[in-house]
């Protein structure tokens, strides 16, 4: 579903230096890595956000930067995005908001009942009470609240391919918990496929299939949560070990 073809990118230092790295159709796929590993970057060129200084993207066989014109708009509309802080509109309310997640297409075709209903079950699929929230503004809503709107918005549009961007940044273990299931659950229920970045090891693992490790701009490792588990690379088990005294420490001090 998702092709990164040796894909370079620096701003004022390098930060993807050659990436190939494939997502199959249908996958719970998560990637980790250091901070500053070049994680996010390389999510935000699979809908063209960053622009690579060389390789492609390809989404279901079409080429994000090398395609034809409209491809790109076509890309996008197959993909719900899931922002690191939510990336909620602050004068918007909760409807609008989520309603936001519809391509324009749709919006032309459909009228405003289907896409209130839209918004009603995208948002009873992220288990907030549509009835309670629909006003609110951003402000009025807890952390949590906005992560699922910021979710419920990214599958309004019925995507093919979710995009996760450290979802669970901010939270605390309860609620990272918490969101990480419903990744899952979403991802499953609406059959999509899932690329997952996020700094909780521990979390990926247990949802993923398979995830990958992105270290000083290249893929260092691939494959299931049990092949990295295990692995003797020592930069592998380093990051591992380091991730899981962290987690350990966090809920600790909860």
């Amino acid at each position: 579903m998702i092709r990164y073809r040796q894909v370079y990118k620096a701003f004022d230092y390098p930060v993807l230096a050659g990436v190939d790295m494939e997502v199959e159709s249908g996958e719970m796929f998560a990637l980790f890595g250091p901070s500053g590993t070049g994680k996010s970057v390389l999510l935000k060129t699979t809908i063209g956000l960053v622009v690579p200084d060389r390789g492609d993207v390809e989404l279901a066989g079409i080429s994000v930067f090398y395609g034809e014109d409209g491809d790109l708009a076509r890309v996008r509309r197959k993909v719900g995005y899931v922002f690191q802080h939510a990336a909620l509109f602050d004068s918007l309310n909760v409807f609008d908001n989520v309603c936001t997640g519809i391509p324009e297409d749709q919006l032309g075709r459909e009228g405003d009942r289907e896409c209130a209903r839209r918004v009603w079950r995208a948002l009873e699929l992220v288990n907030l009470e549509p009835r309670q929230v629909l006003s609110k503004i951003p402000s009025e809503l807890s952390g949590g609240m906005q992560k699922r709107v910021g979710i419920a918005r990214a599958i309004v549009g019925r995507p093919e391919v979710l995009l996760w961007d450290e979802p669970t940044t901010g939270l605390d273990p309860v609620n990272t918990a918490a969101v990480e299931r419903l990744i899952k659950r979403l991802s499953m229920e609406l059959e999509v496929t899932s690329l997952l970045v996020t700094h909780d090891v521990e979390g990926g693992l247990e949802i993923g299939d398979r995830v990958a490790m992105l270290d000083e701009g290249t893929l260092r490792f691939c494959g299931t949560p049990e092949e990295f588990r295990s692995s003797t690379d020592p930069k592998v088990r380093a990051f591992h070990d380091r991730a899981a005294a962290e987690a350990a420490l966090d809920q600790l001090t909860e």
